[in-house]
């Protein structure tokens, strides 16, 4: 299950320290996994990440970490970076900078199929992570 994101660069981040280096305040556009055993992790939101880190435009990494396996890094998580996001695994969040930027839900990924989970993801890329252009 860990393999099914580190196979695709994906960044395992299992303890806090390694969470909050990994959404430090100059850490650029990181796009973070929380990941799960249930079946819409393995049937969708894993399988979703993978086609939608084969995007020309993307964030500068991905990380993961493994709800009811990396215990204290996802509760460090939940109650800095995520806190005011309720509680959801498997989910996955856009940072800038360590800013939060972008979220999806559980409920989100249980609705929909990998392509369409995906899709969702190229479109938060393009959005935050594209190279600004002079004016914009």
């Amino acid at each position: 299950m860990r393999r099914d994101l580190t196979q695709y660069g994906v960044e395992e981040a299992r303890t806090p320290e390694e969470v909050d280096a990994a959404l430090g305040p100059d850490s650029g556009n990181v796009l973070l996994v929380v990941n799960s055993v249930c079946g819409c992790a393995a049937g969708k939101a894993r399988p979703a990440v993978g086609l939608a880190m084969r995007n020309a435009v993307r964030p500068d990494k991905a990380v993961t970490v493994f709800a009811g396996a990396d215990v204290e890094a996802v509760a460090h998580l939940r109650s800095g970076k995520l806190a005011a996001i309720p509680p959801s695994s498997p989910s996955m969040a856009l940072f800038r900078n360590g800013e939060l930027v972008f979220v999806l839900h559980r409920r989100d990924i249980e609705s929909s199929e990998a392509p369409q989970i995906a899709q969702r993801l190229v479109e938060a890329f393009q959005q935050h992570c594209a190279p600004q252009t002079a004016g914009a």
